[in-house]
């Protein structure tokens, strides 16, 4: 079970570490504008582009992961294999977001496939 709670603790925080990156862009841009951050946002193009969208899918795919693991501790499931996808789901999430920094739009949708898989598996895996 400690491993589950560590991957969902790291996946907690994967969303606020991906707006690093975001804040350098939204700085480098024209000064980060606290008072109006999401109209700064929409006008970024390139890797501050990208760099949000990486931002604001960190964020949609948490909730999917979040479904999984309180399915999984509340069916105390929490074989080797749930443990395996769980920690495939943290890697493929950062690989994701590099992906997205580094333009490769191929790998980065064939890692967003993964991380979508693995909480899905999850879940199936959950069913009595």
């Amino acid at each position: 079970m400690e491993t589950i709670i560590i991957c969902a603790f790291i996946a907690a925080l994967i969303p606020y570490l991906a707006k690093l990156p975001l804040a350098f862009a939204m700085n480098k841009e024209s000064k980060y504008d606290n008072k109006h951050p999401r109209e700064q946002q929409t006008r970024l193009t390139g890797f501050g582009a990208r760099t949000l969208a990486a931002h604001q899918n960190s964020f949609e795919s948490l909730i999917v992961f979040s479904v999984a693991i309180a399915v999984v501790l509340a069916t105390e499931n929490t074989s080797q294999t749930i443990q395996i996808l769980a920690i495939i789901y943290v890697l493929a999430r950062i690989g994701y977001c590099l992906m997205y920094y580094f333009n490769q739009s191929t790998m980065r949708s064939l890692i967003w496939f993964i991380s979508f898989i693995c909480p899905l598996a999850m879940i199936w895996l959950s069913l009595p």
